[in-house]
């Protein structure tokens, strides 16, 4: 990995729809095997896990629930929500997340039941 790297949302290197919505992968597994950041903008999600990656959701704007496991929480920006790996989750409504992960999401690591 270089030194450092500076990217923004109009250079990021992929933008995916993910089980989670429209998602802006503005650091990846490719950077770095420590931690991703994404900007996800969720409106139906699908219930997911992910067995290796801890996430930290970051509420930047609009609302919406977050389903975890079997429990609802109502979202609004300036939330922060940490979702350990192995916890199901999905999220709908209508609001963009900053995702952290870590170690960083790999393709591999999202599972549905």
């Amino acid at each position: 990995m270089a030194k450092y790297l500076v990217r923004n949302l109009e250079n990021a290197p992929e933008v995916i729809h993910s089980l989670c919505g429209k998602s802006i992968r503005i650091i990846t597994h490719r950077d770095t095997p420590e931690i991703n950041i994404h900007v996800t903008h969720i409106l139906d999600g699908v219930k997911h896990y992910h067995k290796r990656t801890n996430e930290v959701y970051y509420i930047l704007e609009g609302t919406g629930n977050l389903e975890l496991e079997e429990e609802t929480v109502e979202v609004k920006p300036g939330m922060t929500i940490l979702i350990p790996a192995g916890l199901r989750h999905r999220g709908y409504g209508d609001f963009k997340t900053i995702v952290i992960g870590t170690p960083a999401q790999t393709p591999d690591d999202e599972y549905t039941d």
